[in-house]
């Protein structure tokens, strides 16, 4: 049966990956962005099958969020799934950056990685509970959430704040037949880095995993939709990586 399928900063990368994945797989899909609507209109192009939308909000937005839900259920039908992919990532190190801009990338960053996901979860959960239907939430952490996130600390904290309250979720959740869990992805080919992908540097991080490459996109969205369907349901509450064994947690 076709599934109503909420992906989040879905205008390429991962998220067009992972909206790729379930539209080839018969669901449809809402697909979402906060910019980039000319690339987000492609992604919904380039999805098989129908029922597919576009819907733009800003996540730091809690009206915004709750909108998005009630545009994505109006618009699908119903949200079966949830996917928290989009994130922001604004270099902040803390020797050389500012006490202003430290503050201004903390905020920007838990706003739209953690509180706008926890914003959709509940009201997708809250929908799912009136419905009494299952359905599962996926978030796209990191493993920067385990080895640290030097340049970036306020995206690898709320990563790790992302799988946390994943797992607080699934135990929530499980009484209405509601999944959740999350991917921790090591380095990913996307637009986004192709420029730290050239070089000597991109060599170093190739070699992060014994595999001597990164991830591709469809790898991690391959992952999520194992998440999200029924056969994974006794999987609630897990964070899998999907690194190619280049951080390994004990």
């Amino acid at each position: 049966m076709s599934r109503g399928i909420l992906v989040t900063g879905a205008s390429r990368g991962i998220g067009r990956a992972v909206a790729a994945a379930f539209a080839a797989g018969g669901d449809r899909v809402a697909v979402h962005c906060s910019s980039r609507p000319e690339d987000a209109a492609r992604t919904v192009e380039s999805l098989p099958g129908s029922g597919h939308l576009l819907l733009r909000a800003d996540l730091a937005d809690p009206a915004q969020a709750a909108s998005l839900v009630t545009d994505a259920v109006a618009g699908l039908g119903a949200v079966d799934v949830l996917v928290n992919n989009a994130a922001v990532m604004t270099p902040h190190p803390p020797a050389t950056t500012s006490y202003a801009d430290w503050q201004a990338a903390w905020r920007s960053t838990l706003e739209v990685n953690l509180l706008g996901a926890a914003h959709l979860s509940h009201q997708v959960a809250a929908h799912l509970i009136e419905r009494g239907a299952p359905g599962a939430i996926v978030n796209v952490g990191s493993r920067g959430a385990f080895r640290g996130e030097p340049e970036h600390p306020a995206y690898g904290a709320s990563k790790a704040a992302l799988h946390a309250m994943g797992q607080s979720l699934a135990v929530a959740l499980a009484p209405h037949g509601i999944a959740v869990s999350s991917v921790a992805p090591g380095f990913v080919a996307t637009e986004r880095v192709a420029e730290r992908l050239e070089g000597e540097r991109g060599a170093e991080i190739r070699g992060q995993s014994p595999f001597g490459r990164v991830a591709a996109a469809e790898e991690v969205a391959a992952a999520v939709v194992y998440l999200a369907s029924p056969a994974a349901a006794w999987s609630s509450g897990a964070v899998l990586d999907v690194n190619g064994a280049s951080y390994l947690r004990t």
